[in-house]
């Protein structure tokens, strides 16, 4: 299993726009072959700032699958427009 993390930096003043949004891309991603399992959530101190963590069976799942398929067209479409900068997505894996 792989663990993609992006911590979301979204504009202020639009984080309830985004996760109207969000609403609408989470089924995107949750039809994906590959896809297992999916959390956001807000920041404390940085209200402005999310944590996507989404499990996937495979690397290739998130990187050739999502990200080569029309979904990801719809996905980029709906939420892009919120991040200032934009977010660094890393792949983690379990170690123990």
């Amino acid at each position: 299993m792989i663990r993609e993390h992006a911590v979301l930096p979204v504009l202020a003043g639009r984080e309830a726009e985004f996760l109207l949004a969000f609403r609408t891309a989470r089924p995107l991603i949750e039809s994906m072959p590959g896809f297992r399992k999916l959390s956001l959530s807000r920041s404390v101190e940085e209200p402005t700032t999310f944590l996507l963590l989404v499990d996937w069976g495979r690397l290739e799942d998130h990187t050739e699958g999502f990200r080569g398929s029309p979904e990801y067209t719809r996905w980029k479409a709906l939420l892009h427009p919120f991040y200032e900068p934009f977010p660094e997505v890393r792949h983690f894996v379990e170690i123990d």
